[in-house]
């Protein structure tokens, strides 16, 4: 038989909890440690997060055009005949928001996204820029060894690559087509003359 203080000393060592609630809890033992259960609620709490939204910081006009194709038909290439709409519009006007720090190489591809056109672009190192090889399947050298895709902002054809040029609010931004390196459509020489 136990003595009282041995069942004393007995029941105190087994930390039997008692509540009035249907619910036990679980012996302190078993809670997992601090820093694990709040690792876990900070990743669930993250887990349908809203992302945080953008502030606009304006917005621009677009437009993409090939109608110098249209005069030009006899140098184009008869694999591409298909891809010139019969307008020369690629893309009318069209208003776009921007975001801080967007270029015209930014909203360029989210509207071409947008708008199911094909787009190819690749990193030119000399330039430090994008460098648009293709739009709507239409790429350099398709229409003559003068052609390939250039682009004005406010009607100034930029001397530098689209990725470069951070969009302000209110900027028109039209994409061209050339058959004779800028001098078709007025940006002869990116407009240097």
């Amino acid at each position: 038989m136990l003595t009282s203080r041995e069942r004393t000393s007995r029941s105190s060592s087994r930390r039997v909890w008692r509540s009035s609630s249907p619910f036990l809890l679980p012996e302190p033992p078993l809670l997992p440690p601090l820093p694990l259960l709040l690792l876990v609620i900070l990743i669930l709490s993250a887990c349908g997060a809203p992302e945080t939204e953008k502030q606009a910081a304006g917005s621009c006009t677009f437009s993409i055009s090939c109608a110098t194709i249209l005069d030009n038909r006899d140098q184009l290439k008869a694999s591409k005949a298909d891809y010139v709409p019969d307008d020369g519009v690629i893309l009318p006007v069209t208003e776009a928001t921007f975001y801080e720090g967007e270029t015209v190489f930014d909203v360029l591809q989210r509207l071409c996204r947008e708008n199911d056109i094909p787009m190819e672009s690749s990193w030119s190192p000399l330039y430090n820029s994008a460098y648009i090889e293709g739009i709507a399947q239409l790429y350099e050298f398709d229409c003559g060894e003068l052609s390939g895709w250039m682009y004005s902002v406010n009607g100034t054809y930029p001397n530098y690559g689209c990725s470069k040029y951070t969009l302000q609010d209110g900027d028109v931004v039209r994409w061209v087509y050339t058959c004779d390196l800028g001098e078709d459509v007025g940006g002869g020489y990116a407009a240097g003359e």
